[in-house]
């Protein structure tokens, strides 16, 4: 089962974008000696290039042995010497697909392989390098191996999205049935404790019930009763919107859970997946962003607290593109103004650090190619907002 699932990841990872579109491989460059055809794994960045190939393969063997993944071997601008160039390029490819051959097992048919291809690779005009895409297109495929080959592949392609999308459906499902539950254990546990207060009031303070009279100078002191009563009867949940996220056409939504007038949980979740440009350009990304907060004041309108957020985003708004995960955290201060006995404006501000890893890449002949590794440490004003706030549930 851990398999199938690694598996299903990495199909999704390689062959699946954030929106439905044709199915694009991730490649990996091999450089070559100008005028050479010996393939040296130490040489510049093949070292790592090669291993990132090899994990991949390996997780996806099976599905290349039944034809229904192919790897292609691409040789651009090589540099022939004495030798002519197309007998270079025919050389460079067979070495690297001898190595997978010897390395992993694979089989000559489980290649498709362009010839000689003249001009450099890439917006860097890269010269003497077999660069290889895994997975291979479909139209690749096709043209290399064949209709019955490409059709495979079609159908495989359609198998695995159909499973992932059912996977996805199934989780999502289970995770509303157990917050469902969890919901109607803490309001059966809310009502069970008002109920016990309510009751057990009166009876603490009658003298009848003590055994003993009570002066009439000295009642009874029932505060803590009745604060702890009012103190879970003030218990709510509410709904929130984000206004500055959804006026930058990304979706907000989030959950407050007033455990008390004083503390207060927070959970919000954003997720936006936008391209034009013939998806040239991107802009997507889905982020949670826990809260836990303490509310001051007389009115428990001002709050301070602490923040933690976690993420990804794939960002393309120029040449050059960036894809990765963040996560940081920080303090938190706010205001919430009261438009309503049930609608509020929450004005929130918070201050940390994000960090950043990432990677950089361009789109190359509607192909996404790696360009280098990235990260950052962002400090300063790190979270900002202006939500819509709806209580729900008893005030």
């Amino acid at each position: 089962m851990l398999k199938r699932f690694m598996f299903i990841s990495l199909f999704v990872w390689l062959a699946l974008p954030l929106v439905a579109q044709e199915k694009r491989g991730s490649t990996y460059i091999f450089r070559f000696v100008p005028g050479k055809d010996m393939f040296f794994i130490p040489y510049l960045q093949n070292a790592s290039q090669w291993k990132e190939l090899c994990d991949t393969l390996n997780v996806c063997q099976q599905q290349i042995k039944d034809g229904e993944m192919y790897i292609n071997v691409s040789s651009y601008a090589a540099t022939s010497g004495t030798r002519p160039a197309s007998r270079v390029a025919y050389m460079r490819n067979n070495r690297v697909k001898a190595e997978l051959i010897t390395r992993l097992g694979l089989k000559e048919k489980m290649f498709v392989t362009d010839r000689i291809i003249p001009v450099g690779y890439g917006a860097n005009n890269l010269h003497d390098v077999v660069v290889v895409t895994f997975p291979a297109n479909v139209s690749k495929v096709a043209r290399v191996a064949g209709e019955e080959a490409a059709m495979r592949v079609r159908a495989y392609n359609r198998e695995m999205i159909a499973n992932s999308e059912a996977e996805r459906r199934m989780a999502e499902q289970k995770r509303q049935e157990e917050e469902q539950k969890r919901l109607a254990a803490e309001r059966a546990e809310r009502e069970r404790i008002v109920t016990e207060a309510a009751t057990r009031s009166p009876s603490l303070s009658s003298p009848e019930a003590q055994g003993e009279a009570v002066p009439n100078s000295v009642p009874l002191d029932d505060s803590n009763t009745t604060s702890d009563a009012a103190g879970h009867a003030a218990s709510t949940f509410a709904l929130r919107a984000n206004l500055l996220r959804w006026a930058t056409l990304t979706p907000d939504l989030g959950l407050e859970w007033r455990i008390n007038p004083n503390w207060g949980i927070v959970l919000n979740g954003s997720w936006t997946s936008w391209s034009w440009k013939d998806k040239d350009r991107r802009y997507a990304l889905w982020r949670i962003s826990p809260e836990f907060r303490y509310y001051i004041g007389k009115e428990r309108n001002g709050y301070i607290g602490a923040m933690y957020h976690i993420g990804e985003f794939n960002y393309k708004l120029a040449k050059t593109g960036k894809q990765g995960n963040l996560q940081g955290g920080g303090l938190i201060g706010g205001y919430q103004l009261k438009m309503s006995s049930c609608l509020s404006l929450d004005f929130t501000i918070g201050l940390g650090c994000t960090h950043a890893d990432y990677d950089k890449y361009e789109v190359i002949d509607a192909v996404r190619v790696k360009s280098g590794k990235a990260n950052k440490n962002y400090w300063g004003v790190n979270q900002l907002g202006v939500t819509l706030v709806w209580k729900i549930g008893r005030p």
